[in-house]
């Protein structure tokens, strides 16, 4: 990231003889849609594609459309009016843009699915992180942390909070953790007394930190109101882990502080895990997937069909994936970026990405953005 911005900074310098101009004139217009501001990563990954792409010359129009899939469609319907060149697109729901896509299609707009892959959609690229690793990242810790594989006639007992069904990435989220820890369940080392196993069971609309609440207060009522030991909830992301560690700290009557997963790196829950109320989160480093982003773009508006090689211009480490993600037209070439695991034994990793800083008593982290 650092090479990237030290690139972005000395075409920053050549702006005096025209560069922007140059973009403005040809009329490189780069449109991004994101969600909501609602949760804290949208508003991070907004920043810096915006901050990164003005830097590199570009016109950016950023809009974030309040959860509200009707609001999304509108808004991408006016940046096809407004005649982007690119749209870069975080999908509400990814099942209600084809239509507005096809609009994009038929102006010539390249889409780039950004970290939400959209179905039956014309896109061009799909730029992202391994999602399935993710879930298998959650699921390594909790086998780590328990020594699942010198567990013996232990038992443990696990509840599962999962994503938003209309988020297409909260599906292999939850499969890559249920998939690592089936053979734990399948040997009865690890019990759901609440018995929900299934994604449908355990979703959670819109990603809610209140939904997340509101739903483990009731699996704790129900099944652990008579002292049954709660040891793991694995939560897909922050936002539900938020709701999930407020659920275990005012209704769950067990002495165990359980393992509780998350994902993204939100601030109040790496405070959190400062805290102890959350053990681990998945980090994915949105300023890179920003970074790969721009590259991508770079490449397609200088008339490239990028590939794999591409994956060399990249300050990240990306593989390229032609056989994973099939939107219902086709597979869609994707960039996937490498997530890793964050717990309070080596914050210090998300200092040095530089989108954090330890606060002036040097206990919590704070966001350098803004």
């Amino acid at each position: 990231m650092k090479k990237l911005l030290s690139i972005v900074l000395v075409v920053c310098m050549v702006l005096a003889l025209g560069a922007v101009a140059a973009y403005a004139d040809e009329g490189d217009l780069v449109g991004i849609s994101m969600p909501t501001k609602s949760l804290e990563r949208w508003n991070r990954d907004g920043s810096y594609l915006k901050e990164q792409f003005e830097a590199a010359g570009y016109q950016v129009e950023l809009t974030y459309s309040d959860n509200d899939a009707v609001q999304q469609n509108n808004d991408i319907a006016n940046m096809i009016a407004d005649g982007v060149k690119v749209l870069i697109i975080a999908a509400i729901d990814s099942d209600t843009l084809s239509s507005v896509l096809a609009d994009a299609a038929e102006a010539g707009i390249t889409v780039i699915a950004y970290d939400r892959l959209i179905n039956n959609a014309d896109i061009a690229y799909y730029v992202s992180f391994d999602n399935y690793t993710v879930g298998v990242l959650q699921a390594q810790y909790v086998i780590d942390a328990l020594d699942l594989e010198n567990a013996g006639d232990k038992t443990f007992n696990i509840e599962f909070t999962a994503g938003d069904p209309a988020d297409t990435n909260a599906g292999y989220f939850f499969n890559g953790a249920k998939d690592t820890l089936q053979k734990y369940l399948d040997a009865g080392t690890l019990l759901v007394p609440s018995g929900k196993l299934t994604f449908e069971q355990v979703a959670t609309p819109q990603w809610s930190t209140d939904t997340a609440l509101e739903n483990f207060q009731n699996t704790l009522a129900s099944f652990y109101g008579d002292g049954t030991v709660l040891d793991v909830a694995l939560c897909s992301n922050d936002s539900t882990a938020a709701g999930v560690a407020q659920a275990i700290v005012s209704d769950y009557a067990g002495e165990n502080q359980p393992i509780v997963t998350g994902q993204d790196g939100d601030i109040g829950n790496l405070q959190n895990i400062v805290d102890g109320t959350q053990t681990m989160t998945v980090y994915k480093n949105v300023s890179d997937e920003a970074g790969v982003t721009l590259v991508l773009v770079d490449a397609i508006l200088n008339g490239e069909t990028p590939g794999a090689e591409l994956c060399e211009k990249f300050d990240a480490d990306a593989a390229f994936d032609t056989e994973t993600y099939d939107n219902g037209l086709g597979v869609v070439p994707s960039y996937l970026l490498v997530p890793y695991s964050i717990d309070k034994d080596n914050l210090d990793l998300l200092v040095e990405t530089g989108n954090y800083e330890w606060d002036a008593d040097g206990v919590y982290l704070v966001s350098t953005l803004g």
